[in-house]
């Protein structure tokens, strides 16, 4: 039995939407050059708001639970958004759930909507983190990451887990924010391969179930 409280979902949709606004803003905050100060005074605005949502947002929800600590707990993936503002678009990610109970349609296979998540994380981890990473390195003495476009080649060789070396972080917020990343490609590659392999499992189990001769 479902006992999620159906004002959640609704709340799904407008969180969603600053979450992409907040990525949209930080990413603004980062990449602009030679653009008027308003700018980055109306990103920072953006961003400062959109973190003051979620706060009222977790507060409400820890209020309407009743599960005093054990909140924090059972809702950790609201508690990381709200510690670490990074980690905000993956609430993106919950979108799709919210919007299938409110319509009552019938969900994708576990394997598929594990595959679709991590996918999806991947991109917005891997965005925010390639600006995380600039941020930090661009301008450091010894740095090698000196371009947007070296960032995201080495966050995309770390998510993966690949580590190629040729770009390496040398500040130690953007080492920080590699070992973040490399926990989160590790995990997300684990969900992947494991959903997959799932999938295949079941796959040949029902092929091997219709090739059966009746009665054996």
């Amino acid at each position: 039995m479902d006992t999620r409280d159906p004002r959640e979902d609704r709340a799904e949709i407008p969180l969603a939407v600053a979450s992409l606004l907040f990525l949209a803003a930080y990413a603004l905050l980062v990449l602009s050059t030679g653009l008027p100060d308003v700018w980055h005074s109306l990103a920072l605005a953006v961003i400062a708001a959109v973190w003051l949502l979620f706060a009222l947002d977790y507060a409400a929800r820890w209020r309407r639970s009743g599960q005093g600590p054990r909140f924090v707990r059972t809702h950790w993936l609201d508690t990381l958004v709200l510690v670490l503002p990074l980690l905000r678009p993956l609430r993106i990610v919950r979108l799709y759930e919210a919007v299938v109970r409110r319509r009552g349609r019938p969900r994708f296979s576990l394997q598929a909507r594990v595959m679709f998540y991590a996918g999806v994380s991947v991109l917005l981890i891997g965005f925010a983190g390639a600006l995380a990473v600039y941020q930090q390195e661009r301008g450091a003495p010894g740095a090698t990451i000196r371009t947007f476009g070296d960032s995201v080649w080495w966050t995309c060789s770390t998510l993966a887990t690949v580590g190629y070396g040729d770009v390496t972080p040398v500040t130690f917020m953007g080492r920080t924010i590699a070992v973040a990343l490399m926990a989160c490609g590790l995990a997300l590659l684990g969900a992947v391969t494991g959903s997959f392999a799932s999938w295949l499992m079941t796959v040949f189990a029902t092929d091997e179930e219709r090739e059966r001769p009746p009665g054996s």
